[in-house]
């Protein structure tokens, strides 16, 4: 049994503790925060399989390009001199290439497939209601050319073993009815899942602490000190903690904590936005992703939650409210019956997404300490991941054979 210090108390570290835990290891999860609006939480809270394309695709360049000159598109880099969003772009062009799109696939598939099914067996537990639902998802396209894109998107995901269709318009209405439609067709990820991120962190966090595992809050770390070719000791101001073996799940705050060990871990925060419909009509009861507007819509707690849009910046608390009005004048193009107005800004939810530059996780040990695992870089995917993440980290440290291939996720690949 090994002391395992886990910092970052969102979907990951948590999903860590649970499984590291469940194996025998005593745990301390710290969080600069209190633990209650991580990006684990404002999410769609979409279980995607289906997403086996990494963000680094040769479309995303010159749709990039295209959308940072518009204030309401889906994605958005702010032009800056940043050294690490300068180094970011770099491995972003680098590795957005068809070869490197192809590597990805089944690594993701596998990691993502894992995931659902631990998240499957996760709702059976006492304790442990979230709301999954397995009706899948609903890609919906206005354009021929998305259409063709993910018609050809559903034909990889077939053999990849996913179960992808190809809908029409009326097949869509069959499926609900009382949604009206404006669009040309959709993809139904029937693979895909949805729960209630915010039910799931509650009964995690209520789980962890019933089984003895340490949760500290508002502890940021401050400095980490090495003897030897490892971690020997993590400090947050005049505090110190110690532990056998350490885990940074810190999100898009990773590469700070790593800055403290000398180690980069290159990845870029990726700001999205969120809010909550009150709606009980239940016109819609499938999540929809919206293909050229990149927009979530999910049902969840007895409403809708929408989200969207990828801004790539610094951390920082501001709202751009384009943003938020991107999201909301997308909607009524798809369906005309679904008309949200642009919230307060006291009920718009924003998180950073850790987004590594090829679009892939990292997850696996450290070269240079050996007490180190590293588990962030989700992007997008990080509630969808998290189960899997906190499962091969708890194997890792437990010395046990990985449950998938995790080469492709190494912390330090070029």
């Amino acid at each position: 049994m090994a002391k395992v210090l886990i910092i970052g108390g969102g979907i990951v570290g948590l999903s860590s503790a649970y499984y590291l835990q469940k194996a025998g290891h005593e745990i301390i999860v710290l969080d600069k925060g209190d633990m209650t609006d991580s990006c684990s939480y404002g999410n769609a809270g979409m279980i995607v399989p289906s997403h086996f394309i990494p963000l680094a695709t040769p479309g995303m360049v010159s749709q990039g390009i295209k959308w940072m000159f518009n204030s309401k598109s889906p994605f958005y880099v702010k032009p800056s001199l940043n050294p690490e969003l300068i180094s970011w772009g770099l491995k972003f062009l680098k590795k957005a290439n068809t070869a490197h799109v192809e590597k990805s696939a089944v690594p993701l598939t596998e990691l993502s497939l894992l995931s659902k099914k631990l998240y499957e067996d996760l709702s059976k537990e006492p304790g442990f209601d979230f709301d999954l639902v397995e009706k899948g998802i609903l890609m919906f396209y206005k354009t021929e050319r998305a259409g063709e894109e993910e018609a050809h998107m559903a034909e990889k995901g077939r053999e990849l073993g996913l179960d992808m269709a190809v809908l029409s318009v009326d097949d869509c209405k069959k499926l609900q009815p009382k949604l009206e439609l404006d669009v040309l067709g959709a993809v139904h990820y029937r693979c895909d899942a949805h729960l209630s991120p915010n039910k799931l962190m509650a009964a995690l966090i209520k789980h962890l602490k019933s089984v003895g595992v340490n949760l500290v809050t508002n502890k940021e770390v401050t400095k980490i000190e090495t003897k030897d070719s490892k971690v020997s000791k993590v400090i947050s101001f005049n505090e110190e903690f110690t532990a056998d073996e350490y885990i940074i799940a810190g999100g898009s705050w990773s590469p700070a904590i790593g800055k403290l060990l000398g180690i980069k871990i290159l990845l870029m925060p990726g700001k999205g936005y969120s809010f909550n419909v009150k709606d009980n009509s239940e016109i819609m009861h499938i999540p929809a992703l919206l293909a050229e507007a990149r927009v979530a819509i999910t049902p969840m707690n007895g409403g809708l939650r929408y989200g969207g849009t990828m801004e790539l910046d610094k951390i920082n608390d501001r709202i751009n409210m384009n943003r938020v009005k991107g999201i909301v004048e997308s909607v009524p193009k798809y369906f005309p019956g679904l008309r949200p107005t642009v919230p307060e800004q006291k009920d718009i939810w924003f998180g950073f997404r850790p987004s590594s530059a090829d679009g892939l996780p990292y997850i696996g040990k450290s070269k240079q300490y050996g007490n180190l695992t590293v588990a962030t870089g989700h992007g997008m995917m990080g509630l969808s991941l998290g189960a899997a993440t906190g499962l091969l980290a708890s194997e890792i440290i437990s010395g046990k054979p990985a449950s998938i291939d995790i080469k492709e996720f190494a912390p330090e690949r070029s």
